[in-house]
């Protein structure tokens, strides 16, 4: 059984208080669990401070750590990552370029004066990058793949398969306007065909949008349009906007859920809170 875990699904910056409290201000970190036992980090937003502080409690030693893009929403939490302090930690993580500099060279450049009075090489955990974890690969009983993602810069987006079950993780992904690099509407509804979960950039309502066009993020409009082409049968809206509050959040989805009614749809959509989990 897959387990998938959101430790943070707030895009562009953290935010708190009491209006945020249903959907949480942590930015982006998932947690998949394969059948096999293997932990796969998706991220490492400010969530993955929290992931840390569990997967020391539950004494897990062992993880792979992937990421969809180097902006800071998604690597501003691995600092205080905990299990990195640990000598009985060993941690797998993606090597990939991200325009010109790879993963290895960019943490080490995160975690330096100025920046952090911590290197890299002062923490304790078996730190490894590996560069077979791109394009397709298996970590346990889990098969990814990958597909480049619409953004500034670029992006990958991840299809996790395991029984038969299927997930597909594609945030900061503009679905609207055609960034270099990336696949296009039609390639996103082909790599999200009939997948059990889907969760897709839901930044903007329509109207924000349209003065939005070209920042690397969707109009829920449009992720709609791609869940129902593609016949996904879940689907939670990611990247929550900075602004955005509870209540008018529950909005959105009530209103997305009257507008799948008219057209006699049996997707389930919702939006990703901090802390939901999925076993499928």
């Amino acid at each position: 059984m897959m387990e998938i875990k959101c430790w943070g699904s707030r895009g562009s910056i953290p935010v708190s208080g009491d209006q945020y409290s249903k959907y949480g201000g942590d930015t982006t970190c998932i947690e998949v669990t394969a059948r096999t036992g293997e932990t796969i980090i998706i991220d490492a937003g400010t969530g993955i401070r929290r992931l840390g502080n569990s997967l020391v409690e539950r004494g897990i030693n062992k993880y792979y750590l992937l990421f969809t893009h180097a902006h800071w929403d998604h690597i501003q939490g691995i600092a205080f990552f905990k299990p990195l302090l640990s000598n009985k930690v060993k941690i797998m993580i993606q090597n990939r370029e991200f325009l010109g500099i790879y993963t290895k060279d960019l943490l080490n450049k995160v975690m330096e004066m100025p920046f952090f009075p911590i290197s890299l090489i002062d923490l304790k955990a078996d730190i490894k990058f590996d560069t077979a974890l791109n394009n397709k690969f298996n970590i346990g009983s889990v098969n990814i793949q990958t597909i480049p993602t619409c953004h500034p810069g670029g992006g990958l987006g991840y299809k996790f398969i395991e029984d038969n079950k299927s997930f597909v993780f594609l945030t900061d992904n503009e679905l609207g306007f055609d960034h270099p690099g990336g696949m296009g509407f039609d390639g996103y509804v082909q790599f999200s065909q009939k997948v059990d979960l889907l969760f897709h950039d839901g930044e903007y309502t329509k109207e924000e949008y349209k003065q939005k066009k070209n920042w690397g993020h969707s109009s829920i409009q449009d992720v709609l349009d791609l869940a129902l082409k593609a016949n996904v049968k879940k689907l939670g809206l990611f990247h929550l906007n900075q602004d955005r509050t509870d209540e008018q959040m529950d909005r959105i989805i009530i209103d997305c859920r009257a507008a799948l009614k008219k057209k006699n749809s049996s997707l389930e959509c919702f939006a990703v809170p901090c802390d939901m989990e999925i076993h499928f």
